[in-house]
């Protein structure tokens, strides 16, 4: 899809944000979902190919936020709250109402004197919130700056996450623990 395009099934009338991309075959509910994007990144959501990102998923990105979900992936009513970066691998699933946040809120962009927003002047930033291919994510869980979480992975319903969390691990509780790996093969 075009950047700055509308979507044909959208009953929200506003474009698509002229920095977001979303890959061939993807859907996206609505244009609603970017109510409170505030992103200037050069590409500041990136959808993969074949990807969801369904009813109540929402996009409340700082002026410096980068997100970047791979292809296969289904994103199911996510709130994602940051000013920073998170990348999620393909063949992600996450369910619903969770949060992948980096920080209490998106921050508002800092005007200069002349009215515009000044260009960052930084190298890219690394991942705050690291998601691995094939990993799913429970129902109202909760990543927080810092989670790192490895290929084919397990997050619990409402279990929060800060840590790097290994391949194949099953993370359950507040605050979350490891408390299986699931045998591969």
């Amino acid at each position: 899809m075009s950047s700055g395009a509308t979507l044909a099934h959208d009953w929200f009338p506003r474009p698509i944000p002229r920095n977001v991309v979303i890959g061939d075959r993807s859907w996206f509910y609505s244009s609603f979902a970017f109510l409170h994007y505030r992103s200037h990144a050069p590409c500041g959501l990136q959808i993969g190919s074949d990807t969801g990102v369904y009813n109540g998923t929402f996009f409340d990105l700082g002026p410096e936020a980068e997100v970047k979900i791979g292809n296969f992936c289904a994103i199911v009513g996510a709130i994602f709250s940051c000013n920073s970066r998170i990348v999620i691998g393909d063949y992600a699933l996450i369910a619903h109402e969770v949060v992948l946040a980096d920080c209490a809120v998106a921050t508002p962009p800092i005007f200069s004197k002349g009215g515009s927003i000044p260009e960052p002047d930084e190298p890219p930033k690394k991942p705050t919130i690291d998601i691995g291919p094939n990993v799913w994510i429970g129902t109202r869980a909760v990543l927080l700056s810092g989670a790192r979480v490895g290929e084919g992975a397990i997050i619990g319903a409402a279990a929060v996450v800060d840590f790097t969390v290994p391949p194949y691990s099953v993370v359950v509780g507040n605050p979350g623990k490891i408390v299986s790996t699931i045998r591969r093969g």
